[in-house]
């Protein structure tokens, strides 16, 4: 039965989508841009909730979305939470991410595309269907190449199919630009463009330290001074990916933290020590090397 008045609250609070937010906001620094966007969406479809129990005339919203920005800028993990205020909202069945690329949608010769991704699209369906690198769908200058046959599925169940899946597809902000012109189709069915921009170096140090508290780590002050070098040494060269870089660089100064406490075995080590990570740990890094030389050179 359609109803005439709705507690916005108590609708709001029964699909608990504010804990969603909540651990996005938790597990991402910044994107102060990204976030409000992704409220703005669990605002709108709030609202459509609403408007079919009160069965207003609707039509069902367009969700398919595209994530652009380098990586390491947390596209997989907003895809994850985008997932979970789809789900408790009702607008996909399960709140899982399918998380794909080329390789898992096409085919390798004739008649191998279609069935791989009418495969993976039936994984996918009721909930959402993450394509990374989307791009490399398509390859115009091979000329036997199979990815237009998985375009042409994916524009097909993106039609079809939309009140059961939502596709977001990622990758590099001008690659994707590409893609679309290339693509029509893929861009008429986009509903949301959302772009995720780099961190900032205060971002990355934040970031760095939230990942340390999570694993019982945390920086000397000489050691963070010294990370903040690094940040913004290493931001100058090749293949930084944002979080995924600083995240990769704790693991090398976790190493070599234990390797310097390993070397003096007559000794009582007390928690800070195996808690604290000291300048030289960082200092040790190849990046300051690799810089140095390149300033020599």
């Amino acid at each position: 039965m359609p109803v005439d008045t709705i507690d916005l609250r108590q609708e709001f609070e029964a699909v608990d989508v504010a804990s969603v937010l909540a651990q996005l906001d938790q597990e991402l620094i910044g994107l102060i841009p990204v976030k409000t966007r992704i409220r703005e969406i669990a605002s709108l479809l709030l609202i459509e909730r609403i408007r079919q129990k009160m069965a207003l005339a609707t039509t069902f919203p367009t969700l398919h979305m595209s994530f652009t920005g380098n990586p390491g800028t947390g596209k997989t993990t907003v895809a994850l939470r985008m997932a979970g205020i789809l789900h408790r909202l009702g607008f996909v069945r399960r709140g899982h991410v399918i998380s794909v690329t080329r390789d898992d949608l096409v085919g390798q010769y004739i008649g191998h595309t279609a069935p791989k991704t009418k495969e993976i699209l039936k994984k996918a369906m009721g909930c959402v269907l993450f394509i990374d690198e989307a791009y490399y769908l398509y390859r115009p200058e091979n000329e036997r190449d199979y990815g237009q046959e998985a375009i042409e599925i994916l524009l097909q169940v993106m039609e079809s199919q939309r009140e059961d899946l939502v596709v977001i597809l990622a990758g590099y902000r001008d690659r994707m630009e590409k893609f679309f012109e290339s693509n029509p189709g893929f861009r008429s069915r986009i509903a949301h463009h959302i772009d995720f921009p780099d961190y900032s170096d205060t971002e990355l140090l934040s970031i760095a330290e939230l990942m340390l508290e999570g694993q019982s780590y945390r920086f000397a002050p000489d050691a963070r001074d010294a990370f903040v070098r690094y940040i913004a040494v290493r931001k100058t060269q090749p293949l930084f990916s944002n979080a995924r870089s600083i995240r990769n660089a704790l693991d090398r100064i976790r190493l070599r933290q234990a390797n310097r406490l390993v070397s003096r075995l007559d000794r009582l080590l007390t928690s800070e020590d195996v808690m604290s990570i000291e300048a030289e740990d960082v200092l040790a890094s190849r990046v300051f090397a690799a810089a140095s030389a390149g300033n020599a050179a």
